[in-house]
């Protein structure tokens, strides 16, 4: 799964024919640790997203667009001054390491023509991007390295550029055969052939490595002693032959409907999983990094929504745990009043300092048909009818608090069923703007509180995601509650139809008429969407539609509350193709 050096050659050989030449029209820097050039040449405009995390560091052109953040940070200002105007001239791999240099000329502020370089190093955690000069001196970097924190390199500005050590491992290009076979030779015999290639040689990733042993062998795992040099070297040899003369084919190996591995080569390894090929290896990519980014980006934003939920979901249920006990123990009330009523009808035969007295219980019999007998306690400090009003006060006290505590398990069950709404909007969150509503709806919703250096912003129309239909009919569906109380109570007409799905978690969705009368197909496509859109999964799911003037807003309700009475229900299994290929 690791972005190797053959994936580097794979994409950097698809911006040479795609974009060298190409001008830079902007820069953007959407994450910390991505940048996104947009360029536009011969064949168009194209984006070119580089990024130098640790977990997924890459370079590729991508058609996925990013939000960009209002203020943009130092580097991506620093790149937008001296890259916005020039062009590609050249992009280079440096020997056979995970490092692309791409070279722009240009102009400085003079008006002469120059160099920079833009030089991406995509190995793992020590990934970076650093802008350099013509002669290669260090003019700013992502992460920039001193010696306090790099014990090999240090990446400063004012420091020439230095390629990294290749930490003892051989470029594959310049090995010989007759060096192959003495390497192979000298190995362990229990050694796995992919181990030896991995430990070796410089650029080969687990899985292109698996397959080279793979198509000589048939095995994966194979040891040392169980193949030929012959038959290795064979196969590292087309390996190297298929990225020294471009002939690439990227290819995406699926488990299910997830990808799972890639490469720049076909991965026959995989028997018995989809395996994908794509023309260009910036959309195999996008496929594959496409969920998993926007997942990571929701996972590393939505960290302290996350934990204000769950604690909140903790206190709660914990909570309501012990207010249903004390209600349990509430139904002891009516006990009180009996024991005060068979107190007070045999208040004769008591005096003061009784403790305990044996009383005919009226309401139940024995076996022979007479009263059953029960033991009262009684406070010996107090008279007779004193004792049969503190057993009133106690049927009194626990009549309120019974009255009280079913009040206070339905708000607090409310309050968790929108604590649970709020979990299903952060699985449908994109962009930082859709955690920031979240965040905006938190704050509304009595959070402050628990949200540190938050502060309330101006209150903006949501930006909502929109589908149309294949017969033109529009669909509006909310992300998070502010965008379903958005679509419901401002965006909606009175002959639009509202769908959500049955007594779960999910968004609002509008069918957008327009004076029109929707086909049957357009009703069925929207109530996909509302199930698609919730935590309702499997086939026939429910899904309550009705006129969007019957859908009323709970007075004083959490954001996106509503009530409706008179709906139909339709029973529909959503499919993810269809609904994507309608979003717009």
């Amino acid at each position: 799964m690791a972005f190797d050096s053959g994936m580097l050659a794979c994409t950097l050989s698809e911006i040479r024919k795609l974009a060298l030449g190409a001008r830079i029209e902007k820069v953007y820097q959407p994450e910390r640790d991505e940048i996104v050039i947009q360029m536009r040449s011969i064949e168009g405009e194209k984006r070119l997203l580089i990024n130098a995390g640790s977990n997924n560091p890459r370079i590729g052109f991508s058609a996925v667009k990013r939000e960009n953040p209002q203020n943009p940070p130092m580097f991506c200002m620093l790149l937008r001054k001296y890259l916005q105007g020039s062009r590609l001239v050249s992009v280079e791999q440096a020997s056979f390491d995970r490092i692309a240099i791409l070279e722009f000329a240009g102009y400085d502020e003079m008006g002469f023509e120059c160099r920079r370089f833009l030089i991406a190093e995509l190995m793992g955690r020590y990934s970076n991007l650093i802008y350099a000069d013509k002669d290669k001196k260090i003019v700013s970097a992502l992460k920039t390295l001193d010696i306090s924190n790099a014990s090999e390199r240090q990446i400063l500005p004012g420091m020439t550029y230095k390629l990294p050590d290749a930490r003892g491992k051989l470029d594959p290009f310049a090995v010989s055969r007759e060096d192959f076979f003495e390497i192979y030779e000298k190995a362990p015999e229990e050694k796995s052939c992919e181990k030896l290639l991995i430990s070796t040689f410089m650029g080969f990733s687990p899985a292109v490595a698996r397959e080279i042993v793979f198509r000589a062998t048939r095995h994966t795992d194979t040891p040392v002693k169980y193949a030929s040099a012959e038959e290795i070297y064979e196969q590292f040899s087309i390996v190297l032959d298929v990225i020294k003369s471009e002939n690439f084919e990227p290819t995406l190996v699926y488990d299910g409907a997830t990808p799972v591995e890639y490469a720049f080569l076909p991965l026959t390894q995989y028997t018995e999983c989809k395996i994908e090929s794509f023309e260009s290896a910036g959309a195999l990519l996008d496929a594959f990094f496409g969920e998993r980014d926007k997942e990571q980006r929701v996972r590393q934003r939505a960290s302290d929504i996350l934990k204000l939920l769950t604690n909140a979901e903790a206190r709660l249920s914990k909570k309501l745990e012990l207010q249903r006990a004390e209600l349990v123990d509430c139904e002891k009330g009516s006990e009180y009043k009996k024991i005060g009523d068979l107190i007070t009808a045999n208040i004769y035969k008591l005096s003061r300092g009784d403790k305990t007295v044996v009383l005919d219980d009226y309401e139940s019999y024995d076996e022979d048909g007479n009263f059953a007998r029960i033991t009262v306690q009684l406070d010996s400090r107090l008279s007779p009818s004193a004792n049969a009003q503190r057993y009133y006060k106690k049927y009194t006290k626990a009549r309120n608090a019974k009255l009280e505590l079913a009040k206070q398990i339905e708000l607090g069950e409310a309050e968790l069923q929108y604590i649970y709404t709020v979990f299903d909007s952060l699985t449908r969150a994109e962009t930082p703007t859709d955690l920031l509503e979240i965040r905006d709806e938190l704050y509304r919703s009595g959070y402050a509180s628990r949200m540190k250096n938050y502060h309330e912003r101006k209150a903006q129309n949501p930006t909502v995601m929109k589908f149309v239909t294949e017969d033109g009919m529009k669909i509006l569906c909310g992300k998070n509650n502010l965008q379903n109380e958005y679509i419901t109570h401002k965006l909606a007409e009175k002959s639009d139809y509202w769908f959500h799905v049955k007594n779960m978690p999910g968004s609002h969705v509008l069918l957008v008429t327009e004076g029109k009368e929707p086909t049957d197909l357009d009703f069925t496509r929207a109530a996909e969407v509302a199930a698609y859109y919730s935590k309702a999964e499997g086939a026939n799911i429910a899904v309550d539609y009705t006129l969007a003037k019957n859908v009323k807003k709970v007075p004083s309700g959490k954001p996106g509350l509503v009530i409706y009475h008179t709906n139909w229900t339709a029973y529909v299994t959503p499919d993810e193709k269809i609904i994507q290929s309608m979003r717009k």
